[in-house]
């Protein structure tokens, strides 16, 4: 019997190929959305979900808030892991410092590695949280001693190729020069999805070897580094109260006269291991990969939904119109002793073909869509992971699920006629059906058209955002950094005089970071006025006298300091206003206390965007090189151009290239940043969502149009007759295509009205993230609307034409 319904239901879909094909297309995108982003789900939700009592690891991460804002430090202070580790509350305290080499060398085979990445410092207890399989050596005696290390499987095939993992224990790597450490076990890799990407694992004491010596001998309670990280496994009694409170009194003991004074206020938190992945604030290792966020993966899923919702709605609306056509069959299906029972199982055996059909060919898809949205793929997921036993059960329970959803309600329908009046030709049309079908379709073009409006406002938004005056040279700009391990000026100074021989360029400077970057350093300042003192956060940029000229910075009153070293101030307006000065040149002269020292304001800048318009302009000064004695902050060499033509900046830039290989011979660390590019990446999450909005709008269109078309195919052959009878009585083209159109476009009309508030409201809060935004033109409202009711008029036109064009003899020829 099963094979005979799949024959007959075969039959059926070939019979009606046009409105098959319709359903399959829908069905296919839908699901094919739906695979690729329910695996982008499940690959990052798998994350870091194999360690042995995982529900027990936190990482204790850092919140501050100050009067200018809240601010999120993945790391702590080095003094809170002796604080706690002896808490009962805590069952193991593994604190590490991340660090990157300068480079390491294997004697032995005369191999050097520059700048090697995933390298801490840490001991024993990292061991007992996380639970590594050593490949050689004793996981209970390794990190005890200094100078010793543990290599991941991969890491150590980097440094000693060829040979076994316990061929490599005894063996010595030289780090940065001098530090001779002795490799005294072998990891094996994690094999599942991880974090924790560390390669190389220094035993804690070694430390004291390193520049970094002072900062653990003199542990400061009020430094927090981002590098030194702190992994907690609790107890499983643990009362997490008490560790708060543990945590809160800490920090009101060990609270700063700077955090009093200016308001300023700290707390440790405890972050769950499986939070890391998705928490923004606080940052993965690495972060090459990217954060994953769970409200883009939100938002793909919900994209998902209503395209899969899109292909089903075509799918009820299209069978329970074609209902008529199949009555016939249903009357003596029923007159020769068909169970409703039975027929039910027929349509959804008819609908779990196409839904099987259109899953093969969404596969199929799937792969060339992984390719096509890579800016949302992480990084490492791969098509064979549609192999795994969780993903093949869940598609399964999807393909039934979609097949209930699209199949079930039609199949009631049909199964429902009486035997009796259909065989009598006295089958009428529920107006109930007609009813839901207008529902429908009027839901299809309410998602297209919020689609559409979302699209054309963020596209709006982001085109302002990139075009809008950051307040310096953006164009034709590049900063050229010195290699990591340089901290002395003399190099840079040479680069700077060979650059200066090239004629293309306009201006150089040496300094810091840009105007506008991901960095921030910071200072709290306070500036006394009488008897008021007032207190803010003050950031800082750093740059030679030529920095401002470089970026065409505009110095509205004073002048730049002296030299590159003097302590002199030259801050932004927003400053100078947060300190109440009227105009810029007030603020000339005025002091102000940083780190216990008057510091003179020298003159004052435009402001202009440190960060991306998300965020409000703060409180800055331009400095120079404050610390040259003990170490330079000039780590950058800016150039801008004179011609801003792309043959000639390329031509430049390998000049400029050249020059450097020609001054850093004995390193290939070449790093350029173009300024327009920085700026770009500002805003990479709202491109990515404007290429999202724009595939979700072009597929909702087609889906709903091939649907129209669908139902236009199903009434204009039902009204084939009345088209020629009003074609005979004199009606003309424009008449009759009017009449068969107006229906539809009612519908697509009270979509549109549906549609608006509901964009309006996302986008409206959308856009509240942003501290300078675009309006929300109302006329993009009326162009979608209008975009829609024209996509709904080709469709339907297509085929009203082609009805009303044929000639009324054929149509009224036969009864």
């Amino acid at each position: 019997m099963i094979k005979n319904y799949f024959k007959i239901a075969w039959r059926n879909i070939m019979k009606h190929k046009v409105f098959s094909l319709i359903n399959v297309i829908g069905l296919t995108i839908g699901l094919s959305a739906s695979f690729v982003i329910g695996l982008m789900v499940f690959y990052d939700s798998t994350f870091d979900t194999f360690h042995k009592d995982g529900d027990r690891i936190y990482r204790v991460v850092t919140d501050f808030s100050s009067p200018e804002g809240q601010y999120h430090n993945s790391g702590v202070t080095l003094s809170l892991e002796e604080a706690i580790k002896n808490n009962s509350n805590f069952e193991t305290v593994g604190g590490f410092y991340i660090e990157r080499p300068t480079k390491v060398e294997n004697k032995d085979n005369n191999s050097e590695f520059k700048w090697p990445n995933f390298v801490i410092f840490t001991d024993q207890n990292y061991f007992k949280i996380f639970n590594y399989k050593f490949l050689a050596g004793d996981k209970t005696e390794v990190l005890s001693k200094p100078n010793t290390v543990v290599l991941s499987e991969k890491r150590a095939a980097d440094y000693f190729p060829k040979m076994k993992p316990s061929e490599i224990i005894g063996k010595t790597l030289v780090y940065n020069d001098s530090l001779n450490i002795t490799v005294t076990g072998i990891v094996e890799n994690f094999k599942e999805r991880t974090d924790f990407v560390f390669e190389e694992f220094i035993s804690q004491p070694t430390i004291l070897q390193t520049r970094l010596r002072q900062n653990f001998l003199n542990k400061n309670w009020n430094n927090t580094n981002s590098a030194s990280q702190l992994i907690v496994k609790v107890s499983e009694s643990a009362n997490f109260e008490a560790i708060q409170k543990r945590f809160d009194d800490l920090v009101l003991e060990h609270r700063s006269e700077d955090a009093k004074k200016y308001n300023n206020f700290r707390a440790f938190k405890l972050q769950p291991l499986s939070d890391i992945h998705f928490n923004e604030n606080y940052g993965i290792y690495d972060w090459s990969k990217g954060q994953a966020s769970k409200s883009l993966l939100t938002n793909l899923a919900l994209v998902a939904l209503f395209l899969l919702l899109l292909g089903c709605i075509n799918f009820i609306n299209l069978n329970t119109a074609q209902a008529s056509q199949r009555a016939k069959e249903i009357g003596i299906r029923k007159t020769l002793g068909s169970s409703r029972k039975q027929l039910i199982g027929q349509f959804m055996g008819e609908t779990f073909l196409l839904v099987f059909l259109s899953s093969i060919l969404s596969l199929l898809l799937s792969k060339w869509l992984i390719n096509v949205f890579s800016d949302f793929i992480p990084e490492g997921l791969e098509f064979e992971l549609f192999k795994s036993p969780l993903i093949i059960l869940s598609i399964i329970v999807l393909l039934l699920v979609v097949t209930i959803l699209s199949g079930f309600y039609p199949a009631l329908v049909l199964s429902k006629f009486n035997a009796v009046s259909v065989l009598k030709n006295h089958l009428s049309v529920g107006e109930n059906k007609v009813k839901l079908r207008k529902y429908l379709t009027v839901f299809q073009f309410t998602i297209a058209q919020v689609f559409i409006i979302a699209t054309l406002l963020v596209g709006k938004q982001i085109n302002y955002l990139l075009s809008k005056d950051m307040g310096f040279k953006t164009n034709a700009v590049v900063s050229v950094y010195s290699p990591r391990a340089e901290s002395e000026l003399s190099k840079k100074e040479i680069y700077v005089q060979k650059l200066k021989t090239i004629s293309q360029i306009k201006n150089i400077s040496i300094g810091g970071n840009p105007p506008a970057s991901f960095s921030t350093s910071t200072s709290n300042a306070s500036f006394v006025d009488g008897e008021k003192e007032i207190a803010t956060e003050l950031q800082f940029i750093q740059g030679d006298t030529h920095y401002l000229d470089v970026f065409e910075l505009n110095l509205l009153a004073g002048r730049v300091y002296r030299n590159d070293t003097i302590r002199e101030l030259v801050i932004n307006e927003t400053f100078g206003k947060t300190l109440g000065f009227k105009t810029p040149q007030e603020a000339i002269g005025k002091n102000i206390v940083l780190s216990e020292e008057n510091v003179p304001i020298v003159g004052v800048m435009a402001d202009f965007h440190q960060r991306s318009l998300k965020t409000d302009i703060e409180p800055m000064a331009l400095v120079g090189d404050w610390y040259r004695d003990r170490f330079s902050q000039f780590q950058a060499i800016h150039i801008s151009f004179k011609n801003e033509s792309s043959e000639n900046l390329k031509s430049t830039l390998s000049k400029i290239e050249n020059v450097y290989k020609s001054v850093y011979t004995e390193t290939e660390d070449y790093r350029v940043q173009f300024m327009d590019e920085t700026i770009e990446t500002f805003y990479n999450r709202e491109q990515k969502i404007s290429k999202l909005l724009n595939w979700s709008t072009g597929l909702s269109i087609l889906i709903s149009c091939l649907g129209l078309l669908g139902l236009v195919i199903y009434t204009t052959n039902r009204r084939v007759k009345e088209i020629g009878v009003r074609k005979v009585l004199g009606a003309s083209l424009l008449q009759i295509n009017t009449l068969l159109c107006k229906e539809f476009l009612i519908l697509v009309t009270i979509a549109f009205i549906v549609a608006s508030p509901i964009a309006y409201y996302g986008i409206n809060n959308w856009l509240q993230d942003f501290a300078y935004k675009t309006n929300i033109s109302f006329w993009l409202f009326l162009v979608s609307g209008c975009a829609m009711i024209l996509f709904a008029l080709i469709v339907i036109s297509a085929k009203t034409l082609q009805a009303a064009n044929a000639n009324p003899v054929n149509s009224l020829r036969s009864e």
